[in-house]
Parts: structure tokens; sequence; C-alpha cells
């Protein structure tokens, strides 16, 4: 019990010092756009329009989840949009890419899912921001102002507000990987398997669901269990669409507002299925 809970700790550790570089670089990122050059440059962001998502899509296809992490804290902080946020979900490619790339024969596999992964971001991602703006009243909203309430940010430089901000979270997303990581050792990977009902046609909603956990570790278990024939192709995309590493976790710690996440979180269900759905039927 105690080799389990040292690796569970170890492995947790790993996830969030993955994702550390990119917290403490979005943040102080931020911290300059917020100090230094403020209004110019979140008007050349937002400038950006339809194009948004697709650049969104190419960044969460690199291999890092690290990626989904920053893009958290930029919507929080309302230098992207929901639809540029809901594309590099979809897209980002973490522990998948090693793997498959680890496998003797699966770089077919590999193409396609980069390949659908890029798709579906671009497309839901422009969809989400058409939809927004037609049906969501415009809001009225000061870049950085629900994420620097309360945090003093104004009264230290941009240097140590970031290192705060990143301190704050990177303990959040190491507590949230303990917390999973002794889940899913304790559960194990042949249980898991059953509950996706292996060769079931629904095994994209159930699927979507495991890619929810906010922990690398779910893109492992979905990918090996696709290579090993438990998951059909589509269910695999599926999970993996939804399995945005720590980004949903950072999601959740940076932006106050929770009926909001969950619509995101609703959006990139529905578009995480559908894609499944369309793999096994074109595949």
């Amino acid at each position: 019990m105690l080799e389990l809970l040292w690796d569970v700790f170890l492995d947790g550790l790993l996830d969030a010092l993955k994702a550390l570089p990119f917290l403490f670089g979005a943040y102080l990122l931020m911290e300059f756009l917020e100090h230094r050059a403020g209004d110019k440059l979140t008007d050349t962001l937002s400038r950006l329009g339809p194009w948004g998502p697709v650049g969104g899509a190419v960044l969460g296809c690199v291999p890092q989840c690290g990626f989904s992490v920053a893009a958290a804290n930029f919507y929080a902080g309302r230098l992207i949009t929901p639809g540029t946020l809901i594309a590099v979900f979809l897209a980002t490619s973490d522990e998948a890419v090693p793997i498959l790339l680890s496998q003797p024969g699966a770089l077919p596999d590999l193409g396609k899912l980069l390949g659908v992964k890029l798709a579906a971001g671009a497309v839901f991602g422009v969809a989400v921001d058409l939809w927004v703006k037609r049906f969501l009243p415009a809001r009225e909203e000061k870049p950085f102002e629900d994420l620097c309430r309360d945090c003093g940010c104004e009264e230290h430089g941009v240097f140590r507000s970031a290192l705060t901000h990143t301190v704050q979270i990177f303990f959040f997303l190491f507590l949230i990987n303990l917390v999973l990581g002794l889940g899913m050792a304790l559960i194990g990977e042949e249980a898991l398997s059953r509950l996706l009902l292996s060769g079931s046609v629904f095994q994209p909603l159930l699927a979507a669901l495991v890619g929810f956990l906010p922990n690398c570790a779910a893109s492992v278990l979905l990918t090996q269990l696709y290579l090993t024939g438990d998951l059909s192709f589509g269910a695999a995309v599926a999970g993996l669409c939804t399995g945005a590493g720590l980004g949903l976790a950072a999601l959740w710690r940076a932006n106050r507002r929770p009926k909001e996440n969950l619509a995101l979180m609703g959006a990139l269900y529905g578009a995480a299925v559908l894609t499944g759905f369309a793999c096994n039927f074109v595949f």
C-alpha cells in the first residue's frame, strides 16, 4: 500500500511539474499584457475573430497538455474566445502521441488521430463562437478582471504576481492529480474496460466521460485500451477529445463562473461524442 501511495504521489507530482513552465509562461505573459501592454494588445487579440479557434486547434495538437492549462488561464483573463478554448481542448494531444509513436505500425492511427482532432477543434471552435455571438448577449468585460480580483496584482511587479498565480494553481493541480491517481489505481484498468462496454456502439459516450478526468493518466489509459482492442477508434477519439489534460482543472480554478464552466464542458462533451460517432462511421 505504501508503494502504491508513493507511486501515486510521484505520478501526480510529475504531471503537475510538466504543466509548471507553461503555467508560469502564461501568467508572466498575462501580467505583462495587463501591466505594460494593456488595451492595445487586447484589441489586437480580439481582432483575430473567426481565426482564433483554428490557431487554437493547431496549438493544441502539440503533444503537451500544458497548452490547455495556458489556454484556460487566457480564457479566464478574457484574452481568447470560448470557441478558441474549446478548440485547444479538443485538439490537445498529450501522452497519446508518444505512446502511439512507440508502437510499430501505429503511425497511421496517429495521423488519423491528429487530423481528426485538428479538424474537430477548428470546426467546433468556430461553431461555438458563432453560436455565442448569435444567441448570447454581448457583455462588456475588462480583461483580467475576474482572474486578478482580490489577488493584489496591482501592488506587485509582473514577475512576483505571475509567480504567485503559478504557485497557487500548481498546488491545486497537484492535489487533483493525487486524488484522481489514487482513484484510478484502486479501480484498475480491467474494471474500467468493463465499464466502457467493450464492443458496444455506445462506447464514445462513456469514453468521453473518462476523458474528463483532469489528469494525463486518462489519455494513457484510453490509448492503451485502444491499442489492446478494448476501445474502438471513435471511442478513443471521443475520450481523447475531452481529455484536455490539466486544462479543465485549471479552468475551474481560474474562471470564477461555475455555470459558464459547465456550459463549456457540455459543449466539449457534445463535440467529442459527435466526433467519435463520426469516426466510427467513417473509419
